[in-house]
């Protein structure tokens, strides 16, 4: 389950990597931005928890348009590390307005389908793993099909691959991007929405989230939406395993020391 969700992280920094070659540090705010609007629109609002789930991504979509509009399209033009810094600082700003709006305090939502486990063979799973695992699939599935099958995608790993034959094919390689933070905006809430009944989610917690997303994309082969699930999927069970041979303390550090490994091999 961590795993999986680790893969929707990644899935998410592939997206915009496969249309821009930008790196967004903001995705782990669209992940906690997910589940924290959910959790204002279904217990502030006490609006039903699928009109809370839609309206929650719908709006962190827009979250994802409007950072591109006033982060990354202003400085199209500049360099790689000018642009990533950039999106580090809107990953600050946004969980500083989400502690402002939402409060410091952490937040769950209720199980999509009750706590009950089930058991499958010998093994009991709770009900929103399988959720998570199930979203995480589905999601590789889509994009495959917007990547391969559809001219949408093609023209956005287009822009990316060649700059240059995009632009004598006419593709607008501004609106490319702009497209592509909507859909990681999109995919980073339904990991939230996904991963709140689970874990408990809060302002600051898009941060650690985001940077283990970042590793498994780096692990899984970068740029690539399969890589990105296995490299989340690696990940997560490498982590939970760790626990076994050093302090569940620092679980955190073994993601960090994977990266490492990559960058010195």
């Amino acid at each position: 389950t961590i795993g999986a969700i680790y893969a929707l992280v990644a899935l998410g920094f592939v997206t915009i990597i496969r249309a821009s070659q930008i790196i967004n540090f903001a995705q782990g705010e669209f992940v906690m931005l997910g589940g924290v609007i959910t959790f204002f629109l279904l217990k502030g609002l006490n609006l039903p928890y699928p009109l809370a789930a839609l309206m929650a991504i719908g709006i962190v979509i827009i979250v994802g348009f409007l950072l591109h509009l006033s982060v990354v399209y202003p400085l199209r033009r500049a360099s790689v590390l000018i642009v990533l810094i950039s999106t580090l600082g809107a990953s600050i700003f946004l969980s500083n307005t989400s502690s402002l709006l939402f409060g410091t305090l952490p937040k769950a939502l209720p199980p999509f389908s009750g706590e009950h486990p089930l058991q499958i063979g010998g093994v009991y799973v709770v009900p929103q793993s399988l959720w998570v695992l199930g979203t995480t699939f589905l999601m590789l599935i889509l994009l495959y099909f917007l990547s391969h099958r559809t001219l949408l995608g093609k023209a956005m790993e287009a822009s990316s691959t060649d700059p240059l034959g995009a632009d004598l094919l006419g593709i607008s390689r501004n609106l490319m991007v702009f497209l592509a933070f909507g859909v990681s905006a999109g995919i980073g809430a339904i990991a939230g929405i996904l991963v709140t009944p689970i874990f408990f989610t809060s302002y600051n917690s898009g941060t650690i989230l985001g940077l283990k997303g970042f590793i498994a994309a780096v692990l899984g082969g970068w740029g690539k939406n399969s890589g990105a699930i296995l490299g989340g999927f690696v990940l997560g069970i490498v982590e939970s395993l760790s626990i076994a041979f050093i302090p569940s303390g620092y679980k955190d550090g073994v993601a960090f020391a994977i990266l490492l490994l990559i960058l010195y091999s």
